[in-house]
This record gives structure tokens, sequence and C-alpha cells, in this order.
């Protein structure tokens, strides 16, 4: 039997973890009073229980200051009953701009203080089980598609957890830096396809672009640059407990070289560690 602890930050993606859990076969509950979680446990470790697999649901909504989630996850181990834990998390200002759009109410008020408070707060009292976690998903620039493969990954396929997850962005200068960078290059060195007529309207994505970026040597040398120190900075960032990587690659508008040159890094970087690796072209519909 397996049971799956699922919490993390309000607005980190907890509910989509759920439902995608239970898409996947396992028996899903949300919100359960915490007191029962102990019960809900016992109850599928008995003889005769047919769920297999098992999801839980635990936020701050149900314990401000999560000081029963702790005694309840205590009392499953004193029980002896295995149990992971998934946490979803996010950027502050993923967090906010989500909270924005929604206009939902965060579920901590800090008296005289803004949503960004609120969030801090949150964060702080979630530190203890973030540390404990098994599982860390930053959703900040995670799609929807990538997230479902990692669930089926792990709590389908039974694979190991990358426990670092990489994201490259191609990005245009002129539409901002994306806010949740790690790092930025900038490829506006190399020759702009866009002042070549029948390049103009085409994109990194289209194989007489991705062959024009890749032509000059300026573009080789970079890309062998860039990826052995990449390689050098991931074993480094695992080693210190970093879970998530956002590499940014620019160019004036984000359609063309920056496009090019994710496509090269990502090629390089994919199936080469044990690592989680997602590719996102931010402006190449703009």
């Amino acid at each position: 039997m397996r049971l799956v602890v699922v919490t993390g930050m309000s607005g980190g993606g907890k509910a989509t973890a759920m439902k995608m859990l239970e898409d996947a076969g396992y028996y899903c509950v949300d919100n359960l009073p915490l007191p029962l979680v102990p019960t809900f446990g016992s109850l599928l470790t008995s003889p005769g229980n047919e769920i297999q697999k098992a999801a839980v649901g635990l936020d701050i909504r149900s314990d401000k200051t999560f000081g029963d989630v702790q005694k309840a996850l205590e009392e499953l181990a004193r029980l002896n009953i295995e149990y992971e834990i998934l946490f979803m998390d996010a950027s502050d200002e993923t967090l906010i701009k989500r909270y924005k759009e929604t206009r939902r109410k965060h579920p901590i008020e800090v008296e005289g203080g803004s949503l960004a408070d609120s969030i801090r707060k949150e964060r702080q009292i979630l530190a203890g089980l973030h540390k404990k976690a098994d599982y860390i998903f930053d959703t900040s620039s995670l799609l929807t598609r990538d997230l479902k493969s990692e669930l089926d990954r792990i709590f389908v396929n039974s694979e190991d957890y990358n426990s670092l997850m990489i994201s490259i962005v191609s990005f245009g200068f002129k539409n901002g830096l994306p806010s949740d960078a790690d790092l930025v290059f900038d490829v506006r060195f190399l020759p702009n396809p866009f002042y070549i007529d029948e390049l103009k309207t085409k994109t990194g994505l289209d194989k007489e672009v991705y062959d024009y970026v890749c032509s000059f040597s300026e573009a080789e040398d970079f890309l062998k640059k860039l990826t052995d120190m990449i390689s050098f900075l991931i074993p480094n960032y695992v080693k210190e407990g970093k879970n998530r990587l956002v590499i940014g690659i620019g160019c004036t508008g984000g359609k063309h070289r920056s496009v090019t040159l994710s496509r090269r890094l990502y090629d390089e970087l994919k199936d080469k560690g044990d690592y989680g690796l997602t590719l996102t072209h931010r402006d190449i519909k703009r």
C-alpha cells in the first residue's frame, strides 16, 4: 500500500496534483479532519483492504499553525504506517500572481499586512514540513503537462525522484526578463534572422531559422561553454539542496536566436543526469 500526503503552499498546485493522482488511480481524500488521518492510514493497512494507492491532502486551511498536522504525521509513524510527503511549492511572485488572477483570499491573514506578508508567514509555518518532504515540486514555471509527466513517473511508474527540476526558458528582452530566472544568458551577439526576409516570419522551431543560427561558429562556442558551466553547476546545486533551476536564454524578440539556443541546450542536457528538464518558449507567439 502506498500513502502520499499532499501538502504545500496555498496556490502551489496541491489541488491540481490531487486531481492528477486521482486520475492515475489513487484514492484521494482532501481536507480530511486531522484526527482522522491516523485512522485513515490504519484502515488502508488493515487486512482485506483493497485500496493499494491513496493520497490525502493537508493544507493550512485546516490547521493555521500546522501543529495538528505534525501530530497526525507523528501518529502515523508511531503506528508504523509508511507515508511519503509531496510538497507543492511556487515562488512568492508566482503565488501573488495566482492569487490576484483568481481574486481568492489567502487563508492566513497578517494584521495590517499585505498578501506578500501572508505568503511569507505561511512559508515560515511550513518550513519544517518542507524540510521533511520526500518530493518537492516547484510549479512556478512548470507546465501542466510536465507536472503530470513527473507525477506519473514517480507515483505511477515508481521511477526515482529527480530532486532538481531544470526549466529552460527562451524569451525576448523587449518583453522583460523572466521574473523567476536564476541564470540569464544574452544571445543577441549572434546575427538576427529577423532582418532576413525569408526568415523574419519564422521562428527557432523552423528548420531554416535553426540551421541559420547554428551555422555560426560563435553559436557552437557559446553552447559548448554554456553546457560545460551548467554541467558543473548542477551537482553543486543538488548538494546544496536546490530543487529548482530556471535558465533564461534571451534575444531581442524571443522568437529566433533564443528559441534555437534553448532547443540546443535542452538537447545537450536531456537524459544526462538525475534531474528533471523542461523547455518553454515564453515569447514565441507574441
